[in-house]
This record gives structure tokens, C-alpha cells and sequence, in this order.
């Protein structure tokens, strides 16, 4: 079987309406990654790779993260985490995970907190070289809603294996209907017993944080031998999972880039005097989330300095100035610039 999809996969499913995705994730096959292809030596709670996923590396440890081509049949890409430094001994409340943000304004058909809660389930590709079991937790952003942490297993090494679980909706808190975090979906990696005592809450929602990870009993940072991988991801309304339903490229990136985009090349020229500020403004390629953080990729001047000031920023757009320091003909700038509105 080829591991791209077929004219005829595509021909079926257009016929029969599947092509419109009822994934509540974005990226799943792991298909986008903006910011870069790969990653070395990561720490902190932000680690971003292919896009949509964020990495937490809340240890003494480091990752090399990148975007794959290892992946089972049927996918091109997956989410790969290498552990680059150890750390063998976790303190209690140490944890590394991978998880995704859902944007309010995308679930209100689950109709949390009321009586027709609907139950969602979600579904993925795996594969490590250490087996044993995991954890993956639905964290509500309502704090009074807390959170479900169920159990996986990972029984063979270093092979793919698809797992599924329903996680059950929530009758008394409301998501809410904006562009903020509602909930996430968090897969362990590794963490200490602060988080893992309590054990899984299964379908049950919990405010006890020794059970946010609980049954999670591996950890891929304890040497440097250990790897994750993750693709094939979805999440649906019900208590079926349904094969993955492919999006277009083009769509998938559309998608993405309310959460991260680019400027690629933002520029200025023309004849300047001394003391005089220039300015340009930059449309974005899709609506962003919120006003994002405007930083610098890459950039070339003449006469110009080094220092850009971003203003006007709205979720479509963003102003450049720059401030001549002596007259010139021929003056220019141009600029790369970065834009993030990751919840």
C-alpha cells in the first residue's frame, strides 16, 4: 500500500462528502512546520517544532525535535522527539509532555456545561522504543472543570501502533465563546509522582493534580537512546473514531497561520533624509487569532540601522518603521518578520 493517498482514496471520498474534516485538531498527519523542520538541544515549556504541537521539557533534560518522515502507512510525516541530555530521576513535580490548544470559538458544537455535553474521542499513531504505559490528559482551561487522564499502552518497540480514547463531556462549566484556550489535549512523556499518584481518572473529571498524568510509569528522558513519535492524530465528536480524514495542504497551512505566520519579506526604499522615520504596512495571509508578537527572521539594510519598531498591529496586518539616521539616495530595508498568536 502506498503510503500517500491514492487518486482513488480522493475520488471516494469526494464522492461521498468525507473530505470535510470532523477533526477538532489542527495538523494531525504533522504535515506543517512553519517555525522550522527541526530542532536541537530544546528546554523550556515552549518548544514548537511542527506546528500546533507544543513541547513542555519541564526536567533536566533536552530534546532534538523535528518533523519525520518516519510514519506509518498511509501518513508522510509524524512529530518526532529525540532525548538529546537525560534525565533518569525525576523530582516529583517534573514532566515533560506534548499537547495541543483548543480555540474556543472551534468547539461550542460540543455544548459543554449543560445536560447535552457531548463526549469526544480521540485517536493516533505512536511508536517508541520504550514500552510500557502512558498518559493522556483532556485539560479543560476552566480550572473548576479540571481535567481526565487516561492510560495507553506501547507493547511492541520501535513500531506504530494506533490508539483510542473517549474522553466524556462537561455538564456544568461552559466553554467560552471566544479565541481562547478551551481545552488541550497532553500526552506525557515523562513525569514525577506529584503528577502520577493519583492515578488515571478515566472517564471522570478530576481537580486533583496527583492525577493529571495518572498511570503514566515511563520516562523517554532517562537516556539518550529514547525517542517518540506522534502523527495520525484526531479528535471527534462521539464515541467512535473514525478513520483520519485528510485535509488539502493548502488548507492545513490556512489553518495553521491563524496561529503562526510570516511576513517573508516586508521592505522599504527610496530617497531618505536624516532624522526622518519610514513606514510600511504588511497584510497577513490569514486572520490572525489575536494581535500576535511581531519578531524578526532575517533582514539587509542600507543606510538604514538594524532596529525595527512594529506598530499598528492588528489580527490582519502590521506596520515597520524605521528611522533614517543621515540622507541618502537608495536607501532600503527589507525584513522577515514572524508572527505569533499561539494560544
Amino acid at each position: 500500500m502506498s503510503r500517500a493517498r491514492t487518486f482513488a482514496d480522493l475520488a471516494t471520498a469526494s464522492e461521498t462528502g468525507s473530505l470535510a474534516s470532523p477533526n477538532l485538531l489542527m495538523n494531525g498527519d504533522m504535515a506543517i512546520s512553519q517555525r522550522a523542520t527541526s530542532l536541537s538541544g530544546q528546554t523550556g515549556t515552549s518548544i514548537i517544532c511542527v506546528d500546533r504541537f507544543t513541547i513542555v521539557e519541564g526536567a533536566d533534560a533536552a530534546f532534538d525535535v523535528a518533523q519525520s518522515s518516519t510514519a506509518p502507512d498511509g501518513f508522510n510525516n509524524s512529530l518526532k522527539i529525540d532525548t538529546s541530555t537525560a534525565d533518569s530521576s525525576l523530582a516529583s513535580t517534573q514532566y515533560a509532555s506534548v499537547y495541543q490548544r483548543l480555540e474556543g470559538l472551534d468547539v461550542q458544537q460540543l455544548l459543554w456545561g449543560t445536560s447535552s455535553a457531548k463526549s469526544i474521542t480521540l485517536s493516533f499513531y505512536v511508536r517508541s522504543n520504550v514500552t510500557g504505559t502512558y498518559s493522556v490528559t483532556l485539560n479543560a482551561a476552566d480550572a473548576s472543570s479540571g481535567y481526565q487522564s487516561q492510560t495507553y499502552s506501547i507493547s511492541s518497540a520501535n513500531t506504530w501502533e494506533k490508539k483510542t480514547i473517549t474522553f466524556i463531556g462537561e455538564t456544568t462549566t461552559a466553554i467560552p465563546d471566544d479565541n481562547t484556550n478551551a481545552f488541550a489535549i497532553d500526552w506525557a512523556l515523562g513525569s514525577g509522582t506529584g503528577y502520577t499518584s493519583g492515578g488515571a481518572t478515566g472517564q471522570a473529571w478530576s481537580s486533583d493534580v496527583t492525577k493529571y498524568f495518572g498511570g503514566h510509569a515511563v520516562n523517554i528522558m532517562s537516556s539518550t537512546d529514547n525517542e517518540w513519535l506522534l502523527t495520525g492524530v484526531q479528535l471527534e465528536i462521539g464515541e467512535v473514531a473514525t478513520p483520519f480524514k485528510y485535509e488539502s495542504f493548502g488548507d492545513n497551512l490556512a489553518r495553521c497561520q491563524r496561529y503562526y505566520s510570516k511576513v517573508q519579506y516586508s521592505n522599504w526604499s527610496g530617497r531618505v533624509s536624516s532624522g526622518n522615520a519610514y513606514y510600511i504596512h504588511d497584510g497577513f495571509r490569514q486572520t490572525m487569532r489575536a494581535n500576535p508578537t511581531a519578531s524578526i527572521l532575517s533582514q539587509s539594510q542600507s543606510t538604514f540601522p538594524t532596529d525595527r519598531n512594529f506598530g499598528d498591529m492588528t489580527t490582519n496586518g502590521v506596520g515597520t518603521q524605521c528611522t533614517a539616521p543621515s540622507n541618502a539616495d537608495g536607501a532600503y530595508w527589507y525584513t522577515g518578520i514572524a508572527l505569533d498568536a499561539e494560544l
